[in-house]
């Protein structure tokens, strides 16, 4: 991930982000020994559904790159979809920037990490795959 929050992969794959993989030829072993840090540790993740749509078919074949991403609940704004097999999955719907930020102020109040909440540290979702 960039500083500017951009995660995307290292050829421009026909998504119309006209930055793709611009990324990549500043990265050296500091910058990769960083990535390996941060993906070593605990994760959820927010997601919209095309980017989600793109990781459920990709990371479950390539988790051993990044293993925490089979663990880690995928909470996918979508107005079309509302389940997938790759799970923990959450779909949020309905107004999704309000659902956003319930989930921060979640993620806030449950700190340190949001893999160590208890059962009353989770969103109101229209449906809950887990």
């Amino acid at each position: 991930m960039t500083l500017d929050g951009v995660i995307q992969n290292e050829e421009n794959d026909g998504d119309a982000f006209k930055y793709g993989g611009w990324f990549f030829p500043f990265a050296d072993e500091v910058t990769g020994a960083a990535m390996q840090e941060r993906l070593a540790k605990p994760v959820d993740l927010l997601l919209g559904r095309k980017s989600f749509e793109g990781w459920e078919t990709y990371w479950p074949t390539h988790s051993n790159v990044w293993p925490n991403v089979m663990t880690a609940t995928k909470y996918v704004a979508s107005y079309t979809r509302d389940s997938s097999d790759w799970q923990p999955s959450v779909f949020l719907s309905g107004d999704l920037a309000e659902k956003v930020r319930e989930l921060t102020s979640l993620l806030v109040t449950c700190l340190p990490s949001a893999r160590e909440r208890s059962r009353s540290c989770s969103i109101n979702s229209s449906s809950e795959n887990s």
